[in-house]
């Protein structure tokens, strides 16, 4: 069956709600304080994401895989989110995660929904247990390099895509693509984006990707 399009969705302040997926899993790795305390300084960017991952990454050494992927399955996300993406399975079009929540976050949301996980940050492990580094460094840059090289991937146009998401983070992805929503999201994310909504129910996404999808039939 043809794909018709993609929906990139973020991950953390619209997937996960109430917290980040990083900050829910710090609380389990004892340094959720500095953690939390790190990521307000990237939202008002005197952090980059890098110097976040640094810190983050360290709480994770001597952690088995195993245990992370099992305290994954207990991560708050936001109601709807299997209705919508059956709507987009049956609408022909690929639901993917564009996140800057590390892969084992990306990899459980995407297994347990159906998304395609495409990128974010790695920490290193070695012989299934995590080594306290940055393995691999992803920012909001990534983010949008990733979401397009996945659209090149599946011959996909860029017209034919549009992103969900919710802060600054997604800024750059906002302003390559077409059509972008803004979940409640901060003030930059909803001055880059061409529509906003706020919900705790992710089917009130559900009009906003028909109206979308409407254009794919027009174009």
């Amino acid at each position: 069956m043809t794909t018709r399009g993609i929906v990139f969705f973020d991950i953390d302040g619209t997937l996960v709600p109430s917290m980040s997926s990083g900050s829910f899993l710090a609380s389990r790795f004892g340094h959720q304080k500095q953690l939390d305390h790190a990521e307000r300084l990237y939202a008002t960017g005197e952090l980059t994401n890098e110097e976040v991952s640094v810190i983050d990454a360290e709480g994770w050494r001597g952690m088995s895989t195993r245990t992370v992927e099992r305290w994954l399955d207990d991560l708050p996300l936001i109601d709807g989110i299997e209705e919508v993406t059956s709507w987009c399975h049956g609408h022909r079009i690929e639901p993917a995660l564009a996140s800057l929540a590390w892969q084992p976050v990306s990899n459980s949301i995407a297994r347990r929904y159906g998304f395609t996980a495409n990128g974010g940050p790695r920490v290193g492990t070695s012989e299934f247990v995590y080594d306290g580094t940055v393995a691999e460094h992803f920012d909001e840059y990534d983010k949008r390099d990733r979401a397009l090289a996945l659209a090149a991937e599946r011959r996909i146009p860029v017209q034919q895509c549009c992103a969900i998401g919710d802060s600054r983070s997604d800024v750059p992805l906002f302003e390559v693509l077409p059509a972008s929503l803004a979940l409640n999201a901060s003030p930059a994310a909803r001055e880059a984006a061409t529509a906003a909504i706020a919900t705790q129910d992710l089917t009130a996404v559900i009009p906003w990707l028909e109206a979308w999808e409407r254009g794919l039939d027009r174009s």
